[in-house]
């Protein structure tokens, strides 16, 4: 019979892989992987905020997220530097605050390498909660904007033409990447936590024919990564968030050797 706590480690790391997947398309069709990585930066700001503030370090880590990710979005607009460096400023700097912060919490025991390389056998039923309410969340965010979301993928002048608010979706996806790496960092740590949302995507990309095939087989493959790392772990008794993300890698490496599928009008478009 399986532990309880293993039980939660394969629903947390189930729900991230539903959560990340779908997300993971769009940042693997719009080259949004740098944004993600300056975004996993501010993990560690959101935990270190956390427990200074006493509240959940998964809720705290959500609210720098989001605001991080409203913050790269306004400071984008003003062109002052480019988009590279701009991302490269505010993600180190987030993220030495954390670790200042941290060192001024003489009494407080920070688990950091937990934080860093994730610790999915220690998700509680409230992180459970957490992780499958953000999958829903994100799952109906997209479900209501997904053809809106396709069409700034495509082309963005031309949806605005077409009357799609840009910069409302764009500011919606770049809330629902935050989210997933708020619920993934219990799952792979901040310094894996891109991962868990690119490769998957990139390995369904040679799997699907069409953006909703690719989004199902991204999903599945995160899944399939989760559950894979997670026994890998237990059997061989090695870090299960490194784990998972070594599974989805294999993954990958296998969906190379695919013939590439019939891209459908829109990816010959431009989403591949």
């Amino acid at each position: 019979m399986m532990e309880d706590f293993f039980l939660r480690a394969l629903g947390g790391g189930i729900g991230a892989a539903l959560a990340a997947g779908p997300v993971g398309c769009f940042v693997v069709w719009r080259n949004l992987a740098y944004f993600g990585t300056a975004l996993a930066h501010g993990v560690l700001l959101g935990v270190a905020l956390g427990l200074l503030l006493r509240i959940e370090p998964i809720l705290a880590v959500f609210a720098v997220c989001l605001l991080l990710a409203l913050c790269l979005t306004l400071l984008e607009r003003q062109k002052l530097v480019s988009v590279d460096a701009l991302l490269g400023v505010l993600a180190h700097a987030v993220f030495a605050l954390g670790i200042v912060i941290v060192a001024f919490m003489e009494r407080l025991r920070v688990d950091l390498i937990g934080y860093l390389f994730g610790d999915i056998l220690a998700v509680g039923p409230v992180d459970l909660w957490l992780i499958f309410g953000t999958a829903a969340l994100v799952g109906a965010a997209l479900a209501w904007q997904w053809r809106n979301l396709l069409s700034i993928t495509v082309n963005r002048d031309l949806a605005a033409v077409e009357g799609v608010p840009v910069e409302r979706v764009r500011l919606l996806l770049l809330f629902l990447l935050a989210a997933v790496i708020a619920v993934g960092m219990k799952i792979v740590g901040m310094l894996l936590v891109v991962a868990l949302v690119i490769i998957p995507a990139a390995a369904a990309r040679r799997m699907a024919a069409t953006p909703e095939q690719m989004a199902g087989a991204a999903t599945a493959i995160g899944v399939v990564s989760a559950v894979g790392g997670l026994y890998a772990a237990l059997w061989w008794d090695i870090p299960a968030g490194p784990a998972i993300v070594l599974v989805a890698s294999t993954i990958f490496a296998g969906s190379l050797l695919l013939p590439v599928r019939g891209q459908s009008g829109r990816e010959r478009r431009g989403i591949r």
